[in-house]
């Protein structure tokens, strides 16, 4: 037995942490896609073009980092370049059909992990670490 006392827990929540990104790449493996490629392309196609250096701050990666994130998805044909029309010397990346479809399956198989992964919680222990988890963001 622990005492869950705090580094107790904050080693369990790092488990659930790992866990969760363990499963997250197997999610993916259909598609072939890192899960950096994977936020990536959410972050692209949730707006109307996405500069290089907006995706790395969204993604807490560097510039670089995300130019060879912005590559592979382009040569995927899940992103595309095109220029600004507010900077003519900055790109934008926006999804492709493709980009789209493959985002929206992602995302419906990532929601179905997740549905089967805490259907191990009642309704109420869901809300409930629903609610704590909110605390400790804030």
């Amino acid at each position: 037995m622990t005492d869950d006392g705090p580094a107790d827990l904050g080693d369990l929540l790092m488990r659930v942490a790992r866990n969760q990104r363990r499963r997250f790449r197997e999610v993916l493996a259909p598609w072939d896609l890192s899960p950096h490629q994977a936020r990536a392309l959410m972050v692209v196609s949730a707006e109307d073009g996405v500069r290089l250096s907006d995706l790395a701050d969204r993604l807490h990666i560097a510039p670089r980092s995300a130019t060879e994130v912005a590559d592979a998805l382009q040569e995927r044909g899940l992103v595309e370049r095109s220029p600004d029309p507010g900077d003519r010397r900055a790109i934008l990346l926006r999804p492709t059909d493709e980009g789209r479809r493959v985002r929206a399956e992602i995302a419906a198989a990532r929601a179905a992990d997740s549905a089967a992964l805490y259907a191990r919680l009642s309704e109420a222990d869901r809300a409930a670490l629903a609610r704590i988890l909110r605390t400790l963001t804030d």
